[in-house]
C-alpha cells in the first residue's frame, strides 16, 4: 500500500522542497516543470477534492487557493507536520491510497502528485476500482506521476540514470513501482473510467479519468 517507502519519505521530508524544485541534479528532470505540472492538476479538478499524498502540501496550498475544499491524506507523520504548518492548520488525515477517512461530503475529484507509483499494479487496480465506486458519474481522478509508454522506455531510462552516475535515482526507479501507460489504461478502462495520458515531462504523465 506505499507505506513501505515511508522510511524514504520521512528522512526526505526536510528537503523535500529542495528537490522538486530543481536543486537535486539527480531529480531535476522528473521535477521538471513542477509548478506547471500542480496548476495543471488544479484546473482539471472539480470543486471538492480528495487528495493522496499531501507530502509538504504544495498541491494543496494551490488547491485551497483556487477555492476548493479540500480533503488531505497523508500516511508520513513528518510529511503531515510539514504541510499544516505550511497550510496553517488545515486538517490533514493519517492514511494511504487503499485505507483511509472517508470525507464527510460527497467528493467530485480525487487527485495525486507523485505518488501512486508507491503502489504495485495489483494496488493500483484495487484503489481505482474502490474510487470507481466513491465517485458518481462525471466524477474524475487527476493524477499526475512517472510512467512509462513501454517496458523497454523504463528499462532505458533505468540505464540512462545509471549511465550519468545518477545512482539514487536508479535505484528509485528499481525499487518502487513504476508502470506502463497500457497497464494504467487498461486498470481506468476496466473499472469504468474514460481515461486520457498526457506527458508533463520526461518521467511524468497527467492521467484524467472521467467516471461513466
Amino acid at each position: 500500500m506505499g507505506r513501505e517507502f515511508l522510511d524514504i519519505f520521512e528522512t526526505w521530508a526536510q528537503s523535500y522542497d529542495s528537490s522538486v524544485y530543481g536543486y537535486d541534479e539527480q531529480y531535476r528532470d522528473v521535477f521538471d516543470g513542477y509548478e506547471a505540472i500542480l496548476n495543471t492538476v488544479v484546473e482539471k479538478s472539480g470543486n471538492v477534492v480528495l487528495e493522496f499524498g499531501v507530502g509538504t502540501g504544495n498541491l494543496t496550498k494551490k488547491l485551497l487557493e483556487a477555492g476548493k475544499t479540500v480533503y488531505g491524506i497523508e500516511p508520513s507523520a513528518p510529511m503531515r507536520e510539514l504541510a499544516m504548518e505550511k497550510l496553517e492548520g488545515v486538517s490533514i488525515q493519517d492514511g494511504d491510497f487503499l485505507q483511509f477517512p472517508f470525507p464527510k461530503e460527497a467528493i467530485d475529484t480525487i487527485v495525486s502528485t507523485y505518488a501512486f507509483h508507491h503502489l504495485t499494479d495489483e494496488e493500483k487496480e484495487h484503489a481505482i476500482r474502490k474510487y470507481g465506486k466513491l465517485l458518481t458519474k462525471g466524477g474524475k481522478i487527476v493524477f499526475a506521476d512517472t510512467a512509462f509508454i513501454d517496458r523497454e522506455a523504463y528499462e532505458a531510462m533505468i540505464a540512462e540514470a545509471k549511465q550519468k552516475g545518477f545512482v539514487d535515482l536508479a535505484e528509485d526507479l528499481q525499487r518502487e513501482y513504476y508502470t506502463t501507460i497500457p497497464i494504467l489504461e487498461r486498470i481506468f478502462t476496466t473499472n469504468g473510467f474514460t481515461v486520457t495520458f498526457t506527458p508533463m515531462n520526461r518521467f511524468v504523465w497527467l492521467m484524467e479519468a472521467v467516471k461513466q
